[in-house]
């Protein structure tokens, strides 16, 4: 699986922000969603850890902690908004890492980048997808993580385990994402950028 995920990732680039991919829509935002579109977009980044265990590939989460001002509380990668000083978002999602969980960039092989994806906050995130080494053990930074936890890659690539589902925002019916985790509910911006992994994958496969 790991070579698999290597030459599907390899020579891949980073985007704009202002081109992103949310899956469950086909094509362009509908019009309806493009009026919500923020006119300003804020460049963030985010890590995407394949956690190399000794049992198998897992992906490290995070759970935001519940002080903070955007999504707290909820399950999401280790990253965050682009700072000026950051030469892109590689760095980004590496100093973020670092930050939130310990991870020290010498840990990370860099295999590519998944598309942006927009959220309803205006942010356009893109995922870094890093292999980390066995040896790695987060220690979170309780200021902005509550905790972190491992889902088995398989679990999160089976067909089905990922459901969409619909919800209302401002008179708008939004597609968005969720899969559970034991008491962990992982949803909205990590499912979908799960789901543009996965697809992303099936493609190298089709």
């Amino acid at each position: 699986m790991k070579g698999l995920i290597a030459r599907r990732f390899a020579g891949t680039r980073p985007a704009p922000p202002e081109i992103y991919r949310v899956p469950g829509i086909a094509g362009d935002l509908p019009r309806a969603l493009e009026r919500l579109r923020p006119r300003t977009l804020v460049p963030a980044a985010v890590l995407l850890p394949i956690v190399e265990r000794p049992g198998g590939l897992t992906v490290l989460f995070t759970v935001r902690a519940a002080g903070l001002r955007h999504h707290a509380g909820q399950v999401s990668f280790p990253g965050g908004r682009m700072d000026a000083l950051d030469a892109g978002p590689l760095e980004a999602a590496l100093r973020e890492s670092r930050e939130e969980i310990g991870l020290p960039a010498s840990l990370v092989e860099v295999a590519g980048y998944l598309p942006n994806y927009l959220t309803i906050t205006g942010f356009s995130v893109t995922p870094v997808v890093g292999f980390v080494g066995a040896a790695f053990n987060p220690v979170v930074d309780a200021e902005e993580v509550s905790e972190a936890f491992e889902v088995p890659l398989e679990v999160l690539l089976e067909p089905g385990n990922m459901q969409l589902a619909h919800k209302r925002f401002m008179g708008v019916r939004l597609p968005y994402y969720e899969l559970p985790w034991g008491r962990h509910r992982i949803w909205g911006a990590t499912a979908a950028m799960l789901v543009n992994f996965r697809d992303m994958l099936r493609e190298e496969c089709s």
